[in-house]
């Protein structure tokens, strides 16, 4: 998991402050090894907001692409050691994607208004047999 710096937490309240009450909206990517953040009045709606979630599906599918490469690279024993190195880069580089896209997605899901909710969901006795 990534871990914020103090100065994460700053931006992501002065950019939480600057917007229309919604948090700011971790990116799917960094620059410089910091995170992008982003704040706009459309919310999950406006248009910088649909192009991050199209970011997000092509970083995914980029991701499960190059697993399906990985496997067979990685079974053969016949593989140069450069391929190996180089697959295992892309690897790593897709891995931080996705979790970047899961921490992102995470910090979407809205609370729960009351403490039962926080429980999750109840079923009655029957349901259990």
């Amino acid at each position: 998991m990534t871990r914020r710096t103090e100065g994460d937490r700053g931006r992501r309240r002065d950019l939480a402050d600057a917007s229309a009450g919604l948090p700011p909206r971790l990116l799917p990517w960094a620059r410089d090894g910091k995170s992008c953040f982003l704040s706009t009045d459309g919310g999950p709606n406006s248009v910088l907001s649909r192009l991050a979630d199209e970011m997000e599906a092509v970083q995914l599918g980029m991701g499960a692409a190059l697993l399906e490469a990985a496997d067979a690279i990685l079974t053969d024993p016949k593989s140069p050691h450069s391929e190996l190195r180089f697959t295992g880069l892309r690897l790593s580089e897709c891995l931080r994607d996705a979790l970047r896209v899961a921490e992102s997605r995470g910090a979407r899901i809205p609370e729960p208004d009351d403490e039962e909710s926080a429980d999750g969901p109840t079923l009655p006795a029957e349901a259990f047999g």
